[in-house]
Parts: C-alpha cells; structure tokens; sequence
C-alpha cells in the first residue's frame, strides 16, 4: 500500500487545550508520522504521513479533538510523501 502526505489545518478553540498532544497520541496510535504546530492565526497545522484509512481516521479524530477543544473549521491538502519516521510536536 502507498502512503499519502495530507496538510490538515484545524480552526477553532484549538491552542491552549492540548490540541497537539492529543493528536500526537492518535497519530502514534494509527502509525502516522509528522508534525503537529500552532499557527500564529490561532490555527493548529498537521503534517500527516501514512496510509490512506489511517490518515482518514486521523482527520475525522481532528473534526472533534480532544474534548477541551471546539473544531470551528478544517481544511485538506495534499502535499508529496516527504519520508517523516515519527510524529512530533512543534
């Protein structure tokens, strides 16, 4: 199977409510590699790297996030498959 790169871009209450700690773990949990950054907008950025169910499991967890957060609006790109080996928090 393929992996694919999708850029998740998640608005809303999503800084200051452990937004990217808790996507860490769902990535970690779904073998997902990339990177998780808030953004000066207030937005949080998510590269994500894997195959394609999981990475659809992963954007359906960042309809909802954790439960301290409110999901205003998500946006999805598709970038290259840049090769990322683990999931980190920047």
């Amino acid at each position: 199977m393929d992996k694919a790169n999708w850029n998740i871009r998640v608005k809303g209450k999503v800084q200051g409510v452990a937004f990217r700690a808790y996507a860490r773990d769902k990535a970690n949990q779904l073998s997902i590699s990339g990177y998780a950054r808030n953004m000066p907008d207030g937005s949080v950025l998510l590269e994500a790297e894997g195959l394609v169910d999981d990475l659809s499991d992963f954007y359906n967890w960042c309809k909802k996030g954790p439960m301290w957060a409110r999901v205003d609006h998500i946006d999805l790109t598709k970038g290259r498959v840049q090769g990322l080996e683990s999931f980190m928090i920047r």
